[in-house]
């Protein structure tokens, strides 16, 4: 039986980043541009030849500059969705975002045929409304046979990375510092023990740091910069440090490749461990993948409450057999981009029902009143299509459908949106 592929791909505003895993496999590994060595990131840009219909992407399109025009910023044109002017022809951002992940995974020849590829992760900084629809159209230009496309952020990558590796690294709080241009993006997480199952928390910030790779030629002025940084990297992490418990520090981003921190690593070291690397979002999204396809006892134990997390049950209160109970619409702890939920009920009589939000928070439930205006008076009851889902953080979105009864009380073809915040 040939082997099943996962796929998860890191996905910023400057590079892509690819690791796979293999269904025979524990862990996963990550596509290196360079054979041999661990260079993960491939740059974000294409480059069309002047004249020609020929596209470079990545490493050969800054290769071929001099030849063509280089397309940068990919993620954010195909976000506003302006079109693209290249030798006075416009092109749609988001086909061009579609052709530069489709020529990056021309790299995955080695785990043979893509057409064994069972499930894709994208992974991105953060997601919104516009982003996820981005993702939804570049995967269905990419002519994969697999229909399972997923996402998630940044902070649920981290998460899904830490939780597959030994719990003695990530028995207290982890610190992931991500340096990139000239900002440090700092992540926090830490598990509520006490909770069953265990709650995970992320709390995430940013901090202006040097511009990386902008260093001075001459190495006497380099090294002065280079302390600047280890003194400025010593006190930001004595203040993440204090009254704190932390387990391990994770470094990733370009800034770190220069061997500057020195102090800061001594003191990061103390009773910590501390790793390095740049492949731990699209690792992590490989881990989310098989964990949501085949669960393990880590979905059990742990719930992750990130910031595009539901943080509140939605339901209704219905009649089964005669007995009160409770129909969970959706359920807390699910991404926003992934609730929906389809059902049908009967609504015995009136043109009005209850929504039930009740928060993770602890504070009291909500009731919301749905009034379905210009419903049609009938003997009988009316059945109802229900549809829930989330257009953002807070955003639920509420369809409803008067199916009539039968013969006996036909459906007024009527339909409802309702639209609310939680």
């Amino acid at each position: 039986m040939r082997e099943k592929w996962l796929i998860g791909y890191d996905l910023s505003d400057n590079y892509a980043q690819i690791s796979f895993l293999s269904d025979k496999a524990a862990e996963p590994e990550t596509l290196s541009v360079l054979p041999g060595a661990e260079k993960y990131h491939i740059p974000l840009c294409l480059c069309k030849r002047k004249g020609f219909n020929q596209w470079f992407y990545g490493m050969d399109a800054l290769k071929h500059k001099e030849e063509g025009e280089l397309v940068t910023d990919m993620f954010q044109l195909a976000k506003k969705g302006e079109p693209v002017v290249i030798e006075e022809t416009g092109y749609d951002p988001i086909a061009l975002l579609t052709l530069y992940v489709k020529r990056s995974l021309s790299g995955l020849s080695v785990i043979g045929d893509t057409d064994h590829v069972e499930a894709f992760m994208f992974s991105c900084e953060s997601l919104d409304e516009r982003t996820v629809e981005v993702l939804k159209q570049v995967a269905a230009g990419l002519s994969l046979k697999t229909k399972s496309f997923f996402y998630q952020n940044y902070a649920e990558s981290f998460y899904q990375y830490m939780v597959h590796q030994p719990e003695d690294i990530w028995v207290r709080q982890v610190l992931l510092c991500d340096y990139h241009s000239d900002v440090m993006k700092i992540y926090r997480m830490e598990c509520n023990r006490r909770t069953t199952p265990m709650v995970v928390y992320i709390e995430k910030d940013e901090r202006n740091f040097f511009a990386c790779g902008d260093y001075p030629e001459e190495e006497e002025k380099k090294q002065n910069v280079f302390t600047q940084m280890d003194e400025k990297m010593l006190a930001m992490a004595q203040e993440l440090a204090e009254g704190q418990m932390i387990t391990s520090v994770y470094l990733i981003g370009e800034g770190f490749s220069e061997e500057w921190m020195k102090e800061s690593l001594r003191f990061l070291c103390r009773n910590r461990r501390v790793f390095q690397g740049n492949n731990l979002y699209s690792k992590g999204a490989c881990y989310a993948l098989r964990e949501r396809l085949y669960p393990t006892e880590i979905s059990g134990r742990y719930v992750f409450l990130g910031e595009d997390k539901l943080k509140a049950n939605i339901g209704m209160k219905v009649y089964r057999q005669g007995e009160s109970s409770y129909l969970a619409l959706l359920d807390a702890g699910v991404s926003w981009y992934d609730a929906r939920f389809q059902t049908e009920v009967y609504l015995e009589e009136g043109n009005s029902f209850d929504i039930v939000l009740t928060p993770l928070n602890g504070k009291d439930a909500r009731y919301g009143k749905v009034t379905l205006t210009g419903l049609p008076e009938r003997k009988t009851p009316t059945r109802l299509y229900i549809e829930i889902s989330m257009t953002g953080e807070n955003k639920v979105r509420l369809y409803v459908e008067d199916l009539g009864f039968g013969e006996l009380s036909p459906s007024g073809y009527q339909k409802w949106t309702e639209n609310f915040e939680i």
